[in-house]
């Protein structure tokens, strides 16, 4: 039977309750009732041949109705005549008065009176924040218990646009480092609705660059290098991690810059005469961007041969375009086919890599396109350390400068 019953009435009315319609009366001031429902009722033929199933019917629909329990829904009747049955009340339409009505429905009149009050102390200092109110008031009261708090961060960033702080040292009353941290994805809705689009950083986008974009003070993300050379080693010291502005000032004398992904490798990496490598970077590679006295070294970047590493290795030679790969060529590949693996998750692309050798290009194609086989992957460190040895060496014959 798909006629209406008292429960399919309920979820109707939970369904504008889950879109925010209800709520959002509370922000705007107009209403949705008296709303009228959907009502799935039996047909002429339905009263003909189902006549005492239609009657079971109808009752427990007024049983649950407002005429009943003084609260609800309530029933529009309209009289059927019938030759056998004779003259019968059926429903004809269903609807809710009141917000009064649905509310007690639902059970949902106490998140309404919380989601006023809410309403209340908010637009009294942020009247920006009526249209998010409108069309989030669920996301509001899901974060009631800590919306004081919250109403404190903004309050805190209007009155202190761009502290040059780190979160840590916000003096806003019971609002701690975890707090915002938890909490990055909404409070960048609501403090770009509240804050001067001037005090805003707009390039700055996603949680991880919250800090960046309300004008924080953040980590900052080291460099990790070895020294490849005893003569240099620095005070004794040879693996050092620094912020990328010292290691700027730092310029070691050296004449050969090696550049890896793999943490492992770089520890691993062979003494080099008058070397240096850097590990570890990912797809951090802009922290080399103020890094001057790396455009007068000789460099290599040795990455994974799938779509990722040649991204990356691109991604470098726009920062330095005289970056040499080394292992990340298709006889390496191939002469470690038992070591293949695959890749997980494939590298996008907008666009073609501008900066790969035409052979580099050449590999990284039938990479993308599987010619080789699914999702073909050679990790650094797969790579048998007497052919590492064997390429650094080359990589490490003196060139003139």
């Amino acid at each position: 039977m798909s006629w209406t019953t008292p429960t399919h009435l309920k979820e109707q009315l939970q369904r504008r309750w889950d879109r925010g319609e209800i709520l959002a009366a509370c922000v705007t001031g107009e209403t949705i009732f008296p709303l009228r429902l959907k009502l799935s009722k039996p047909t002429a033929r339905d009263v003909m041949e189902r006549f005492d199933e239609v009657g079971r019917w109808a009752q427990a629909l007024r049983e649950e109705s407002r005429e009943r329990r003084g609260f609800g829904y309530a029933i529009e009747w309209k009289e059927t005549r019938h030759r056998i049955h004779g003259r019968n009340m059926l429903p004809a339409a269903v609807f809710v008065p009141s917000e009064e009505d649905a509310l007690r429905l639902i059970g949902k009149a106490r998140e309404v009176a919380r989601f006023a009050e809410l309403v209340e102390a908010t637009l009294a200092p942020f009247p920006h924040l009526r249209e998010w109110l409108t069309h989030k008031p669920l996301t509001a009261l899901e974060n009631g218990s800590d919306w004081s708090r919250i109403l404190a961060v903004l309050e805190y960033f209007r009155s202190h646009p761009r502290p040059s702080l780190y979160v840590r040292q916000l003096n806003i009353a019971e609002v701690d480092t975890k707090f915002i941290e938890r909490r990055k994805g909404l409070l960048t809705e609501l403090l770009d609705m509240v804050l001067p689009n001037t005090t805003i950083s707009t390039e700055a986008t996603g949680a991880r660059n919250f800090e960046r974009r309300y004008g924080l003070r953040n980590e900052v993300p080291l460099i990790r290098f070895r020294i490849l050379d005893p003569a240099l080693f620095i005070q004794g010291l040879s693996d050092l991690s620094v912020p990328p502005e010292q290691f700027a000032q730092l310029a070691p004398p050296v004449r050969r810059v090696f550049i890896t992904e793999n943490k492992i490798n770089g520890l691993a990496f062979p003494d080099v005469p008058s070397g240096l490598v850097i590990f570890g970077l990912g797809y951090g590679l802009e922290r080399l961007v103020e890094i001057g006295w790396l455009r007068e070294k000789n460099i290599w970047y040795w990455g994974d041969i799938d779509t990722h590493g040649f991204a990356i290795l691109d991604r470098l030679r726009t920062i330095l375009p005289h970056v040499h790969s080394f292992l990340m060529d298709r006889d390496t590949l191939m002469a470690h086919v038992s070591l293949w693996g695959q890749e997980l998750t494939r590298e996008r692309f907008d666009g073609e890599l501008e900066h790969l050798t035409a052979p580099e290009r050449a590999l990284f194609e039938d990479l993308k396109h599987d010619r080789l086989g699914k999702q073909v992957r050679l990790e650094q460190e797969r790579i048998s350390y007497g052919l590492v040895q064997r390429a650094i060496n080359v990589a490490s014959n003196p060139i003139s400068k």
